[in-house]
């Protein structure tokens, strides 16, 4: 062999070496993590990603599903009719079904380019003594922008955004939309002047069940409120009334981890969204500033019997979460790794195991990655509501879970993301976080172009 072709193959051999080593340089995904869901993950990634069963339920709870996923999609009627299972909507209202905020159990956006949307709504209320907080006097906690034939609406909500242009350190160019909510044509008298409003967009809702499922303990070993590891990040349990036990329970679920568990959330939105009634919230969502509407024709008291209730309840949480998607591609790998090197997986924790659920034995000790702590953190002025919800502060936001995300467009044809849908796409949401993100926004932004792509190919493939 000539001295040419030995260095022609010496140099040949070093590329494959280096191409080797790059792909052994990246973990790749373990077969438990490609079910993120555990035994509950769906194979789907259709436009139902987000719409199928827990495939490890009982029969008897397949067929709770099927009920359970016709009320969450009915609509509901005014008071009286003959569809009395079904009546008593309103007198004011957001949406006439579950599925109108959570279309396909998917996430919804602001809508406002087409007229308000219902998967877009507002919580009010003026502050107190102390710290605390009460309803605003005219509209109570939550604005209302539909009303029943003959009554008037709260109002309208006319949004605007602002573009903020920056820039990365290499020198591409980016655009964030802040929002600017005025509210118009109010009905019922004037705001509070020092009224505080936090908007609230419809999350996807899957795996639910099994965020129940999460041991307390497990999520409170991940709280350090004092940040004692000096990491910069101290998240916190935000602990929330139960109504059916009147005692303060760890909070999980909406924005503010403000509710503690799903059937409380359901509940919570039949009352605030629909103006329907239920035995944990007997009263309807009108203020007694609102004159005749509390004379309104109801469906009965509660509006919402425990059996529909038990029954979307039991649809919310055995919602299947879909599997990962080209988990093991070199991009999603690097993406994967520079998620935790930065600090991402600091707030997403990636996994926990579950404990036992009281009313879902099949979802206990599953391994699952909901890529959340469940915790609220500071997540910096920009963000902010001001907006105290139970113990969680204006400025404090749970670790929304982020399992299913890169299936949003998918299943609802939009990418829109954070509590009021103001990010367009997942590199706009990372660019907003500020407060005890703030370190980790900037690790990334400081990443190449390529690796900033990377991490978002990864998030997507979650």
């Amino acid at each position: 062999m000539s001295y040419n072709a030995y260095f022609l193959a010496l140099l040949i051999a070093a590329i494959i070496l280096n191409a080797c080593g790059s792909k052994s340089t990246y973990q790749a995904v373990s077969e438990t993590a490609m079910y993120p869901g555990g035994r509950a993950t769906t194979d789907d990634f259709s436009v139902n990603a987000f719409g199928h069963a827990a495939p490890n339920i009982s029969s008897d709870q397949q067929m709770q599903f099927v009920t359970g996923n016709a009320f969450f999609k009915r609509n509901w009627v005014t008071a009286p009719s003959s569809t009395a299972d079904l009546d008593g909507l309103g007198a004011l209202f957001n949406a006439k079904s579950c599925s109108s905020c959570h279309f396909l159990d998917g996430k919804g956006e602001p809508g406002f380019e087409k007229g308000q949307s219902s998967a877009l709504l507002f919580r009010l209320s003026v502050p107190t003594e102390g710290g605390k907080t009460k309803p605003e006097p005219n509209y109570g906690n939550q604005f209302n922008h539909l009303a029943i034939l003959g009554e008037k609406e709260e109002g309208q909500v006319e949004i605007n955004y602002e573009e903020i242009i920056g820039a990365y350190p290499d020198g591409e160019r980016y655009s964030l939309r802040k929002p600017l909510y005025t509210f118009t044509q109010l009905n019922y008298g004037s705001m509070q002047q020092d009224v505080l409003v936090s908007p609230r967009v419809a999350p996807h809702i899957i795996g639910l069940g099994l965020l129940e499922a999460i041991a307390a303990d497990d999520i409170l070993a991940l709280s350090d409120p004092q940040d004692h590891n000096s990491d910069g990040i101290s998240g916190r349990p935000n602990y929330v009334k139960n109504v059916l036990t009147d005692n303060l329970q760890l909070g999980r679920f909406g924005w503010k981890a403000n509710e503690p568990n799903v059937r409380q959330q359901v509940a919570a939105a039949f009352q605030g969204d629909m103006g329907l009634s239920s035995s944990l919230f007997p009263a309807e969502n009108e203020t007694s500033n609102q004159g005749k509407l509390i004379q309104a024709a109801n469906g009965g008291n509660p509006e919402v019997s425990d059996d529909i209730l038990d029954r979307v309840t039991l649809y919310s949480q055995v919602l299947a979460v879909p599997k990962r998607r080209e988990p093991n591609s070199e991009k999603v790998m690097q993406g994967a790794q520079l998620f935790s090197e930065i600090g991402c997986s600091s707030c997403h924790n990636p996994s926990f195991t579950t404990a036992q659920h009281n009313d879902i034995p099949e979802f206990g000790k599953q391994k699952i990655y909901p890529y959340t702590d469940l915790l609220v953190h500071d997540m910096g002025e920009e963000l902010a509501d001001q907006r105290p919800d139970g113990d969680a502060s204006g400025v404090e936001w749970r670790t929304a879970p982020l399992w299913g995300i890169g299936l949003v467009k998918t299943v609802n044809g939009h990418t829109t993301l954070l509590h009021d849908g103001r990010a367009r796409n997942v590199e706009e949401a990372i660019l907003w976080h500020g407060g005890e993100a703030e370190r980790t926004k900037t690790e990334f932004k400081n990443l190449s172009k390529i690796e900033r792509e990377n991490l978002i190919s990864f998030v997507n493939s979650l």
